[in-house]
């Protein structure tokens, strides 16, 4: 998506005023714009926009509201509601928001459209970078974002393991990154018996995505995504209305993609793996199904609990490939438990680790970032939970009680080399509109993980 920046001397400026500083931001217009504020009944409101008119009949400056400092409630991410409000034209923040970096990159992120089925004009809107931040920065972490809404609101007939391959060998080959990819019953020829299993009653076969970058001297860093590009439930059949979004289920994989784009456009220091197995969990006679058995590329015998637990089980043979090469970080992405969403809501995406300084720099760069993520807790005790009587574990254990831990506690079990892992079970969807967050696909994670990865391997 082109850049909403540029530099402009005739830029509009934008005010940004709190409840608290409305009342000297008023008494400081000239008497006119005063008035016209009074008459429009501009308070200062988290939210309030008003353009102001020049004698001329331009706008000379926009008003724009944003809670007090030290609201419980305040959002960074605020001004990305601007470009859905602005007239065409160039802007520039005439005073900092709460955080000028995030402002500008919640601009950004808000003035995207997912324009691919229905016309509809983006915004043509521009801002002045603010002083001090990095533009070029910013556009990368944007661009990668828009990249993961595009991939995940893409219905599954024009989204299905194919064209994902598709999306993820065309970014490789934008930045000159080795690509592969295992298909159909090569799959189980090559010991990816569970990404098999779980794609062979589609008609699109299920296949194993493979991206290599960077140097090989560097830090083996590798990212795992689920890639589920359509999620019936199997056997174990959703309702209608949880199938109704069910497109996102690739929102692993989309966010693993995006993340990359980000270490790639950047040139981290690293040595870069991205696996993503991508399939559709369908529903037909050779379909999987519930207690049967299957063999993991690791040895595990696995037992179906439930096919509609499909998404670990996908990632369980891709994080035995991954965890083989003893990488220094291994990292997974996945739209994985409906427990997570209970426990957490739609915003905050659970991690797990049992390394506690990558906990406390993820907690740290999520803030940083305004991208949430709320550590839970590999509890050991639950372990026993996966507990089979006729294989070494189940994938769904009975009981329903902390769906998502029982989900972290079952990947751990295809890590044991890695030198640290963490486990992110993302919602990768925005139910409502917020500001810079529109209705639909989301990246969720990415931001945060590129800052971590940033800071540890610039």
């Amino acid at each position: 998506m082109p850049s909403v920046f540029e530099t402009s001397s005739t830029a509009i400026p934008i005010t940004f005023v709190t409840r608290s500083s409305w009342e000297a931001v008023r008494e400081a217009l000239p008497p006119a714009q005063r008035q016209f504020a009074t008459a429009n009944a501009f308070a200062g409101k988290p939210g309030g926009y008003l353009a102001l008119p020049a004698p001329d009949g331009t706008i000379a400056k926009v008003l724009f509201g944003l809670e007090d400092d030290g609201a419980k409630s305040r959002d960074p991410f605020r001004p990305g509601a601007l470009p859905g409000l602005l007239p065409p034209g160039t802007y520039r923040f005439a005073n900092a928001p709460h955080d000028a970096r995030l402002g500008a990159l919640a601009f950004a992120l808000g003035s995207y459209r997912f324009v691919r089925y229905r016309k509809a004009d983006r915004p043509d809107v521009r801002l002045v970078p603010p002083d001090g931040v990095d533009a070029i920065e910013i556009d990368r972490v944007a661009d990668a974002a828009m990249f993961a809404r595009d991939l995940i609101n893409t219905p599954a007939n024009d989204m299905g393991p194919e064209e994902l391959a598709a999306a993820a060998q065309a970014l490789a080959a934008e930045f000159d990154a080795s690509f592969s990819c295992i298909v159909g019953d090569d799959l189980k020829a090559k010991n990816f018996p569970l990404v098999h299993a779980v794609g062979m009653a589609s008609n699109r076969a299920p296949r194993l995505i493979d991206i290599n970058w960077g140097d090989p001297a560097h830090p083996k860093v590798t990212l795992v995504g689920k890639g589920v590009c359509f999620d019936t439930g199997g056997l174990d059949l959703k309702p209608s209305s949880g199938m109704l979004i069910m497109k996102k289920d690739m929102g692993g994989a989309a966010n693993v993609l995006a993340l990359a784009r980000m270490v790639m456009d950047a040139k981290l220091k690293i040595r870069l793996r991205v696996l993503i197995p991508a399939v559709e969990n369908a529903v037909a006679g050779n379909a999987f199904r519930p207690l049967d058995i299957f063999t993991s590329r690791k040895g595990l015998t696995v037992e179906i609990g439930n096919t509609d637990a499909e998404g670990r089980l996908v990632l369980a043979d891709a994080l035995a490939l991954a965890d083989e090469e003893k990488p220094d970080l291994l990292i997974d992405l996945g739209t994985l438990t409906g427990a997570a969403r209970v426990a957490l809501g739609p915003d905050l995406p659970p991690f797990y680790t049992n390394d506690e300084a990558l906990a406390a720099d993820v907690a740290r760069c999520a803030a940083r970032e305004n991208d949430p993520l709320w550590r839970l807790p590999l509890w050991p005790a639950y372990d026993a939970w996966l507990d089979s009587k006729t294989a070494t574990i189940t994938n769904a254990p009975s009981g329903g009680f902390a769906g998502s831990i029982t989900c972290a506690l079952f990947l751990q079990r295809f890590v044991e080399q890695a030198k640290s892992w963490l486990h992110v079970d993302i919602y990768g969807w925005t139910p409502s509109a917020k500001p810079a967050r529109p209705e639909g696909g989301e990246c969720q994670a990415a931001r945060a993980l590129y800052t971590l990865l940033s800071e540890r391997y610039a």
